[in-house]
């Protein structure tokens, strides 16, 4: 899972905000024209020092040192100071008479764009950054164990797909759990400790009401729509889910794996058991489970290397009419991983400039997984760069969640068609019909196993931020909310000297996560939509709008917009329906859920 790194993303002010024009004084009560000015100052101010911002930011995750640290977290306080500092006074501005539906939009953006907000207490927002900064240097650097030897966390993730013993299975999961995240537990309390406190000044009960208010509805009906997508898509993992512990009940016996209950989280191919494709052949169906091809063994037979990779990458956005990447991309872009430093090797997309110096940052691997993840990081390049003449407080996506989704929509039209049309899959090979429970099923185990931790992993953070889940429950209602969504347990018992949350990059960086799930479900209402403009006749899952640049163009029409409009807008523009629904992957899945329920006859369903 990666991350988008754009100019709105860091929310970062500037010390040259007390040149602006001044406020009104609290005796004067604000016009619209003073709205005006502020946020065209604001705007300004924001966009000039986020470069700066970002520059020190992507040092720091290229080159892991006690230096670049320490220029991280000045800039991240300074940027926390000043946009806290924005965002008390755009409170102001919010109820006025008169304000320009651009203003107000602006205003509301300004109040709650900030991830972690720090009160204005003297000393709150350098405590805060030293502490982010902290939490995500020491996931950069954090190893588990496998054979008893320091393994890394980009080796550790690969190894996790690969392994089948058990018993290496279960150290390197505890291993990576024990040594990154316990650790982070008291410094993450008080993180949230801070940030609740910066968020009650701008006037939000928590950080996670904070966080919940960015989707153009009140926060409370936010947490309802992310409740009523998941009921549309859980009968669908309920049967995977089942399917999947009878396989791995099969491979390992009732002593490592249960016929009933629920599944070892260790076993699913994933640190975190949020996908589950690396395990594909341990539950491919005979005959049709066996693809005829592997994207990774293609991908050596053919020679590639990481750059031709990306060069691939690229091609197919090329082939919807989008402009080539500019050189820059190229030079400043970390695309393997460097021999002689540390770095956060967890994939990203950069937007340096708000204009044109767009990167990612990879540790990339000669697989399947990481061909996917660029064509994935890709989309947010693309995104960054079409909407890049919006003003300062536009440049991103309509949500957070569409930002996630175009890059995996993008990466569903990765069909055998697909690979045949780049060269990397000749004619022959390309699976028939009979195939196509083992395409689907492919596919399911990541896009499917992902949507329950895609909703858990904030669904906790709004419980530790409201205070429903105390410090001392921290690790019991992180198991607890595992168990109940995924249907998944750790290999062994956890106590609360433990903080598994911690141990997946999310969290110690303070990314929100809820926009994963929401692309798991736009993505596939992106991918129809396509498809039907494409003309497509032949089964959803196998359509691929490579070179359709019909579909480029209304894409680009979307991606242009940016947050200028409220996301129904723009999911209109595109799919031509205002609402999400996870209606186009229940039937993207279909035939794969019709043939899963036929297996699991007999078999009991649920933990």
């Amino acid at each position: 899972m990666r991350t988008a790194v754009s100019a709105i993303a860091l929310t970062l002010a500037t010390p040259a905000l007390a040149q602006q024009a001044p406020a009104p004084s609290p005796a004067t009560p604000p016009t619209a024209a003073d709205a005006d000015r502020f946020v065209a100052s604001t705007e300004k101010a924001m966009f000039d020092y986020s470069i700066d911002a970002q520059r020190i930011a992507w040092v720091n995750a290229t080159y892991i040192t006690d230096d670049t640290d320490a220029l991280a977290a000045r800039s991240g306080a300074i940027g926390t100071e000043m946009a806290v500092k924005y965002a008390l006074e755009s409170a102001r501005y919010a109820g006025i008479r008169g304000l320009s539906p651009n203003t107000a939009r602006k205003i509301g953006i300004l109040r709650s764009a900030i991830v972690l907000p720090a009160p204005t207490t003297p000393g709150a927002a350098t405590e805060l950054a030293n502490i982010s900064t902290k939490l995500s240097s020491a996931y950069g650097k954090g190893k588990g164990t496998l054979g008893g030897q320091p393994i890394n966390g980009s080796d550790i993730e690969a190894a996790m797909g690969t392994t089948r013993d058990p018993a290496k299975l279960q150290e390197m999961w505890v291993s990576w759990h024990d040594n990154v995240g316990a650790p982070m537990r008291k410094d993450y309390q008080r993180l949230v400790t801070i940030a609740n406190a910066g968020s009650k000044e701008l006037g939000f009960r928590d950080t996670g009401a904070m966080w919940r208010s960015g989707y153009d509805m009140p926060a409370d009906d936010f947490a309802k729509l992310t409740d009523q997508l998941w009921k549309e898509v859980e009968p669908l993992y309920q049967s995977l889910h089942t399917y999947v512990r009878w396989k791995l009940n099969e491979k390992y016996g009732d002593g490592v794996q249960g016929r009933t209950g629920p599944i070892r989280a260790d076993l699913l191919g994933n640190m975190w058991a949020q996908e589950w494709g690396g395990i594909y052949d341990i539950v491919a169906p005979a005959g049709s489970g066996d693809l005829g091809y592997e994207i990774g063994d293609l991908l050596k037979a053919k020679n590639y290397d990481p750059v031709k990779m990306v060069r691939t990458g690229e091609g197919f956005y090329s082939s919807l009419g989008f402009q080539p990447l500019p050189q820059t991309f190229w030079d400043r872009s970390q695309i393997v991983k460097p021999a002689d430093r540390e770095v956060i090797c967890h994939a990203s997309a950069w937007d340096i400039d708000n204009k044109d110096d767009i990167r990612i940052k990879m540790c990339t691997k000669v697989n399947s997984d990481d061909f996917v993840t660029i064509h994935h990081e890709l989309g947010h390049n693309y995104y960054q760069r079409a909407y890049k003449n919006q003003p300062y407080l536009y440049l991103n996506g309509a949500n957070d969640g569409f930002h996630e989704a175009i890059g995996d929509f993008v990466a569903l039209s990765i069909t055998p068609d697909y690979l045949v049309s780049i060269g990397l899959l000749d004619r022959a090979k390309v699976p028939g019909p009979d195939k196509d429970i083992g395409l689907l099923l492919r596919q399911a185990m990541d896009k499917v196993a992902f949507l329950p931790f895609g909703l858990l992993m904030d669904k906790w953070r709004w419980g530790v931020f409201s205070g429903e889940i105390a410090p001392g429950d921290y690790q019991k209602a992180w198991d607890a909310l595992r168990l109940e969504y995924q249907g998944i347990k750790a290999p062994v018992a956890r106590d609360e000297s433990k903080f598994d949350p911690g141990a997946k990059y999310h969290i110690p960086a303070s990314t929100p996560y809820m926009r994963y799930f929401l692309a798991r479900i736009l993505q596939f209402q992106f991918y129809k939509a396509a498809c039907d403009q494409a003309g497509w006749k032949g089964p959803l899952h196998r359509c691929s709008f490579y070179g359709d640049k019909q579909v480029g163009q209304r894409l680009n029409a979307m991606l242009e917009m940016g947050a200028s409009k409220p996301w129904p807008d723009a999911l209109q523009a595109f799919t031509g329906t205002r609402a999400m629904s996870g209606k186009a992957m229940v039937d993207y899945f279909a035939p794969l859920k019709a043939w899963l329920d036929q297996q699991n006859k007999g078999k009991p369903t649920g933990w």
